[in-house]
């Protein structure tokens, strides 16, 4: 049984790994290399020139790199160097070739993965390519992984497949995607439109060439739909009867001047794109805008490394640089530069002649083709993104740090808005942006110098008419803006990825507070607000109750309040998190009650004390009908469930006589009091419990 399991992933691997491109690079022997690799069953990509190695071995999706330094030591070593990175990066393998064994030390501390040495015959590269294809396995995470992996980039790569008599071929959708065909499959003749009469007659040549000798071969052109160099790389595969063509693209006119590439999708490194822009900024003889620059974020990718695995990712991050530069050839933008500017980030700056709405009309496209789902073995992988858009005027600042910055809070703003997937700043949202890049400055220094209050608003039993317990509230003074509370406090923590730390302080600060507190008010529960991203961290319950024992409040007088929306996203997770608060000696409230996906069987599904019922539900339940039978039913279904019932924002006695009236237990507003600080919150205790005596 483990045999055949074994045989079927070798199968799976061998399978995948044949139908991806050898990248072959031979100073001397070139041809009589490509032969002999094909002779063990391989695609080739051979070449003789070094130059821009890295960026071409990553744009052919090869999972090997064959590199052979015979006779050309030096070459071979500086090729190594140059190869390392990409191969490295993409967990690809090295496979290197010299004339002696003293010469294996050089290349190995150059980054080569494997090696033969001397001269070399069809079995012995035969076996050193298996061996080159177990270790892309290993990185990859196994057989399904690595194929899985093999078949992403093949998806992202471009190639052809034809069959000798048919009058049809089969693109690769990156091909596709690069000479405007609507289908995969398309006439023989759309393949050769791109090209002049005589690249037509050397193409035809090479493919009678191949059919006639089984060797392969290549051929060269012009596109004349955007300039590109295309060179097609052909083999015969036997299994499939067919001729196989991996296509190179060049580009001459945008060729990196110095040899600053990202290693892992081969794009220039974001050092040329800011060189690049300066360029553009100081052109004296520019009448428009000089430079428009774009920034797209991936969002929340992460999470598809966290499902995948990181070469499945990295695999990913490729093929969106594939699939960018191909937006832009599309659109026939010659004067433009791309580049990964970190992680999951990317920039492309256009040059003149640029305008606002073609930045615009590229940057949706750019979001439409990121939104076509990858595709790794049986899943498909959808992704999303964010493009923030800042571009000079005519006058046009001339800092390229201000550009770049200016595009980066428009990133930030598409991130963290409601107002699309692409955000471009004009001068009235830069200066927005700025007050609020101001705001979250301001609010780590007010954490920092311990400059958050925390004030307590009144829980009153309807019934007794008894303050039992006060929510724990932040609220700030700022110097310009005067007293902000929690929305805008969060609201601002979030756009600068600060909520945990906030809600942290938040969490401490209240429980300290109350554990202070005099005897004849040690009976008051106490409840604090927990967020989504509290929740969504992995020893939260852990943290969250050791800063409980550590404040020295009692367990059970404390209510842990999350929103629906807090939840919504996980409710098996959640479930076993508010359960393991309660088994700890916690009560759990649902917060704003009314504002998310509210449900009966969402509230069956989560272990509960109470339901709070939001104020903005509430609000108008006095004069509309429609209003009370809403509140009605929410207030019968948590009393079916045996819930008690927390009402917000109460703020007269009609409201209260209606909720008093319909079943509600508890409730909290203006009507009672706003938010207080500890003192003011004794004296309404005492008033309310001996209002003779406070009088």
């Amino acid at each position: 049984m483990n045999r055949s399991v074994g045989g079927a992933a070798a199968a799976e691997r061998s399978a995948a790994q044949a139908r991806l491109p050898l990248f072959l690079l031979s100073f001397r022997n070139r041809d009589e290399l490509a032969a002999l690799a094909e002779s063990a069953g391989r695609s080739v990509i051979a070449a003789r020139r070094a130059d821009s190695a890295e960026r071409r071995f990553i744009a052919s999706g090869a999972s090997v790199a064959l590199v052979d330094a015979r006779g050309a030591v030096d070459e071979g070593f500086a090729l190594c160097r140059a190869l390392a990175g990409g191969t490295s990066s993409t967990g690809a393998a090295l496979l290197v070739i010299v004339d002696e064994p003293g010469q294996l030390d050089a290349m190995l501390d150059a980054g080569a993965t494997h090696y033969l040495v001397g001269k070399v015959d069809g079995d012995t590269l035969r076996t050193a390519l298996d061996f080159a294809d177990r270790f892309v396995e290993r990185l990859a995470g196994g057989g399904r992984a690595a194929s899985a992996r093999a078949s992403l980039r093949l998806s992202e790569s471009e190639a052809w497949i034809w069959k000798p008599g048919d009058r049809f071929l089969t693109l690769s959708s990156a091909l596709a995607n690069r000479i405007g065909a609507g289908s995969e499959t398309v006439p023989m003749a759309m393949l050769f439109r791109i090209m002049d009469r005589s690249s037509r007659r050397m193409a035809r040549q090479a493919i009678d060439r191949l059919l006639a000798t089984r060797q392969s071969t290549a051929f060269a052109h012009d596109s004349r739909l955007h300039g590109d160099r295309l060179a097609h790389h052909i083999s015969f595969d036997e299994a499939r009867g067919a001729v196989v063509a991996w296509v190179e693209v060049t580009k001459p006119d945008v060729e990196p001047m110095r040899d600053e590439v990202d290693p892992l999708t081969g794009l220039p490194a974001v050092e040329r794109v800011r060189d690049w822009v300066e360029e553009r900024l100081a052109d004296e003889d520019a009448t428009g805008p000089r430079c428009a620059l774009l920034m797209l974020g991936i969002m929340r990718f992460g999470l598809v490394n966290a499902a995948f695995g990181r070469p499945t990712g990295d695999a990913v991050l490729q093929g969106v640089a594939r699939r960018i530069e191909r937006v832009i050839d599309r659109i026939g933008i010659s004067n433009a530069m791309i580049a990964r500017t970190a992680g999951s980030e990317f920039t492309i700056a256009l040059g003149p002649p640029v305008s606002a709405d073609s930045a615009e009309l590229i940057a949706n496209r750019l979001v439409e083709s990121v939104a076509w789902p990858f595709v790794s073995g049986d899943s498909l992988i959808p992704l999303s993104c964010r493009v923030g858009i800042a571009s000079t005027d005519g006058e046009g600042r001339r800092d390229v740090g201000t550009l770049f910055q200016r595009a980066s809070a428009a990133l930030a703003a598409a991130k963290h808005g409601d107002t699309g997937m692409v955000r471009a700043l004009d001068a009235d949202a830069e200066a927005e942006t700025h007050r609020r890049n101001q705001l979250e400055i301001d609010l780590r220094r007010a954490l920092d110098q311990n400059q958050i209050d925390i004030l307590f608003q009144p829980q009153v039993d309807i019934g007794s008419g008894l303050i039992v317990g006060a929510e724990a509230l932040a609220r700030w003074k700022h110097p310009l803006l005067g007293e902000l509370g929690a929305v805008p406090l969060f609201a601002t923590a979030a756009r600068s990825d600060f909520v945990v730390q906030l809600s942290t302080y938040v969490q401490q600060r209240a429980l300290s507070v109350a554990a202070a507190w005099p005897a004849h008010m040690r009976d008051l529960r106490v409840s604090v607000n927990v967020t989504a991203a509290d929740i969504a961290r992995t020893n939260f319950v852990e943290d969250f109750l050791a800063r409980v024992d550590e404040a020295g409040f009692p367990r059970d007088r404390l209510t842990v309040e999350v929103t629906e929306s807090g939840l919504i996203s996980d409710l098996g997770g959640a479930a076993e998190l508010l359960a393991r608060l309660r088994r700890a000696g916690l009560r759990v409230a649902i917060d704003d009650f009314g504002t998310g996906y509210s449900s009966l069987a969402y509230l069956k599904a989560l272990p509960l004390d109470y339901l709070k019922i939001d104020k903005t539900l509430a609000a108008d339940i006095t004069g509309s009908t429609r209003d009370r039978i809403v509140v009605r039913g929410v207030i019968d279904m948590a009393r079916s469930l045996g819930l008690q019932v927390i009402t917000e924002g109460v703020e007269t006695t009609a409201q209260l006589a209606l909720l008093a009236r319909e079943g509600c237990n508890l409730y909290q507003g203006y009507l009672c009091s706003p938010p207080v600080d500890s003192r003011s919150l004794e004296a309404l205790i005492v008033e309310r419990r001996d209002p003779v005596t406070a009088a």
